[in-house]
């Protein structure tokens, strides 16, 4: 049974969710469910492409418009809620960033929703509505879903699954298999600054800070590149952070990646916590940073746009070369250091 099984006129009534928190019985298909979707989901994410009555949602395609493109995601994040986002407005993030560095215009969402007996009903509502709000910023909307709720103790409060639909440009080639030596490595912003939002708001380590997640639809800084003649690659570096997007390119081209240390910007206070608690900004999640690989003719064309556009920070911090594939990082003292692959998570549930 899909999630929003309920009569679409519903998504315009009034809200009377009168439970102060969810129960097993919200998941059981029966009145409570119904209650749940139509005061919450539906209210906050329906629209006219949203049919309640069926499972599956038909999209409006036209022919020749260009490639379509999917992409799944889960968000797991703890807490809900962190400085700069929650989990709604990740699960959206994370879902049209992937469409996005794929050169794609994202159109679609469906949303699997996994409710832990017990998670206070204003939470979900919170949530949600964030969730709904990163939707109309980034012109996205949610077409189909379900929901399932678990017994107490069986989950992290909610947890999401997407699948994002989107639109790409047939002539257009992005991929690893386009890369060259000598391509140059761009990055659009500080690295680190979600996975150490999300670690500071655990509260774990007694630390505190203002600092505040980068979660945000990275589809102004895509836009600004896709027509830039020498991009072959886009990528947002999310879990495992900027040595995981290099490896991955070192890896399929059998390349050597060669990072400047010195050029990839690391906020101070990231900086700070990592050394503190021993930590790599560099293996840190992002959720609002694009890698992108260029020919070096179309490197400092790049950049110049995402510094007119506000991206002060973007920087080129590397390029592709020769040799073996490996992940070379060119230290301040002037001296290198491999950066080896990642083994264990360092910081579980970050997204």
């Amino acid at each position: 049974m899909g999630l929003f099984s309920v009569p679409f006129q519903t998504m315009n009534s009034p809200r009377h969710f009168t439970d102060s928190h969810i129960a097993l019985a919200h998941g059981n298909g029966g009145r409570l469910m119904r209650e749940l979707i139509d005061t919450l989901f539906a209210h906050h994410l329906g629209n006219e492409l949203l049919d309640t009555h069926v499972d599956a949602a038909r999209l409006p395609f036209d022919a020749g418009i260009g490639e379509i493109m999917a992409t799944t995601d889960g968000f797991t994040v703890e807490p809900l809620e962190f400085p700069g986002g929650n989990i709604g407005s990740l699960a959206v993030h994370g879902t049209v960033n992937d469409l996005a560095v794929s050169g794609a215009t994202p159109l679609y969402l469906t949303l699997n929703a996994f409710i832990e007996e017990g998670l206070e009903v204003a939470l979900l509502d919170r949530v949600l509505a964030s969730m709904a709000h990163a939707c109309r910023e980034s012109k996205v909307r949610v077409v189909a879903g379900d929901t399932k709720v678990l017994r107490r103790g069986q989950g992290g409060g909610v947890y999401f699954a997407t699948t994002g639909i989107g639109v790409r440009p047939p002539h257009l080639r992005l991929g690893l298999s386009q890369i060259r030596t000598g391509d140059m490595i761009l990055l659009s912003g500080s690295v680190g600054d979600h996975g150490t939002a999300v670690l500071l708001a655990r509260e774990q380590f007694g630390l505190s800070g203002d600092l505040k997640s980068d979660s945000a639809s990275v589809l102004p800084i895509t836009r600004a590149l896709i027509d830039v003649p020498g991009l072959r690659f886009m990528r947002d570096p999310t879990r495992g952070g900027l040595a995981t997007v290099t490896h991955e390119v070192a890896h399929t081209t059998g390349a050597t990646v060669l990072l400047n240390e010195g050029r990839i910007p690391v906020l101070d206070p990231v900086r700070t916590v990592c050394e503190m608690l021993g930590y790599d900004p560099l293996y840190l999640a992002c959720e609002g940073r694009v890698v992108a690989i260029l020919d070096p003719d179309s490197a400092d064309k790049a950049l110049n746009r995402l510094h007119k556009l506000g991206f002060t920070d973007a920087a080129i911090i590397g390029q592709v070369e020769s040799g073996r594939p490996r992940v070379i990082l060119k230290t301040g003292l002037g001296g290198e250091r491999i950066l080896e692959e990642l083994q264990d998570d360092p910081l579980p549930r970050i997204c």
